[in-house]
């Protein structure tokens, strides 16, 4: 307690920037898992995917960031058992986002896509086991995040997979393509906005003071997703045919109708992403605050401050302009070919997939739910068309991530203790 008493002002100031850092390496990293299908698709240029992923990714993080917040806050370390050591919370914390935080930076830098949520969860559990005790972590709970590294991959290439079987059995398969993809269109675009909504209504507005019941939620979402699909008609109309009788000139004319379409899908993804991956730099920054601010309680009971939240998505946001085009052009471009109708059913798939997580407050890793999705549209047009060199890379990059961050954490938790006491 003397120690939270004596330096806790001190304590904070380096925990917020610890967790803007975090978030920094966030934004320049994993933003890319939002915005790399739509580049590499040609459906966003780089600079207009960065435009739209400030403005979504900033909203997610602030709007529908807090639920799943709380289970990195306090939900993968037993704070009780370290209440009469409530410092060595807060060295833990403030160690795994800065371990967090140099490992994206390094992985930024040569482009490889990560992990956050490796990074940050297996640093926390790495300091906690090691530091503290290995009875102090919440094996349940880490279970339950080690079995959606999994799941998440796999249900967002189902999902992505029976996405691109009906738009080749809707569209793609009948010979007036380019009519019956504006027919259709409006109702994917439909989907989009229901699905973001919604998750956001029932979970992400808590920390606001907002909360609706399921009727209103659903009936805001249906609105809301009806008024997006009306605007994407209106853009459809246009979208003219070429007229071109080549095979190639068709697909053109196609996939210009489905690149209106990717923008939707890009904007749902980077909210998504927004949504879930601010947790992993807020989520121990929000527990050295309450922490501070309760005069070292560590059970006491506070809600999420907004300006955490808000330190975070900026964070997050600074991070893609400086260096987020880097792992963009990784993502993009190497899995798999993309076109805009096969990006699309990617993107939705995890953008669904994550919106859902980020409701049941299980931070599920991007990378892995995005891997997946572009995986089930590349076998939904044969094994062939899946770069398995590259995806055995990034496969081998997630294995590293885990023992990268937990070694840098108690590293930096024995140094903190070494200056603070």
């Amino acid at each position: 307690m003397e120690i939270i008493t004596e330096y806790g002002s001190s304590l904070l100031i380096v925990a917020c920037v610890l967790g803007f850092f975090t978030a920094w390496g966030i934004g320049s990293n994993d933003v890319a898992n939002a915005m790399g299908t739509s580049v590499g698709a040609k459906a966003l240029t780089l600079t207009g995917a960065i435009l739209v992923a400030c403005v979504f990714e900033f909203a997610g993080a602030y709007l529908a960031g807090g639920e799943v917040t709380e289970t990195i806050r306090k939900g993968i370390i037993d704070p009780s058992l370290l209440a009469s050591t409530p410092h060595y919370l807060v060295y833990g914390m403030m160690s795994s986002l800065l371990a967090a935080g140099i490992w994206l930076l390094v992985a930024s830098i040569f482009g490889w896509p990560v992990s956050t949520t490796h990074a940050i969860v297996g640093a926390i559990v790495g300091f906690s086991a090691v530091c503290i005790g290995v009875e102090s972590v919440s094996w349940g709970k880490v279970g339950s995040i080690a079995s959606s590294w999994v799941v998440s991959p796999v249900l967002a290439g189902v999902i992505s997979f029976g996405i691109f079987k009906s738009v080749q059995s809707l569209i793609l398969d009948w010979p007036d393509q380019f009519q019956r993809a504006k027919k259709f269109i409006p109702g994917y675009i439909f989907i989009v906005g229901f699905v973001i909504c919604m998750v956001t209504l029932l979970k992400g507005l808590k920390h606001l003071g907002i909360e609706l019941s399921t009727p209103e939620s659903v009936g805001i979402a249906i609105a809301f997703g009806a008024i997006l699909a009306g605007i994407g008609r209106f853009l459809l109309s246009y979208v003219k045919e070429t007229g071109a009788d080549a095979r190639q000139g068709k697909l053109s004319d196609l996939e210009r109708v489905f690149a209106i379409l990717m923008v939707f899908t890009a904007c749902a993804m980077a909210f998504a992403h927004g949504s879930n991956d601010v947790a992993n730099a807020v989520g121990p920054l929000a527990a050295v605050v309450n922490i501070i601010q309760s005069g070292g309680q560590v059970m006491a009971q506070s809600a999420l401050p907004g300006w955490v939240l808000l330190v975070g998505a900026s964070g997050i946001v600074l991070g893609l302009v400086m260096l987020g085009y880097r792992v963009i052009e990784t993502v993009g471009r190497n899995i798999t070919e993309l076109t805009p109708s096969r990006g699309f059913a990617a993107n939705l798939a995890a953008a669904t997939t994550v919106v859902v997580a980020s409701g049941a407050s299980l931070p599920v890793s991007t990378t892995h739910t995005l891997v997946g999705a572009v995986l089930g549209v590349g076998l939904a047009r044969g094994i062939g068309a899946i770069d398995v060199r590259v995806v055995g890379k990034i496969i081998l990059s997630w294995i590293v991530t885990l023992p990268a961050g937990a070694s840098l954490s108690i590293l930096f938790f024995y140094t903190f203790k070494g200056i603070f006491g």
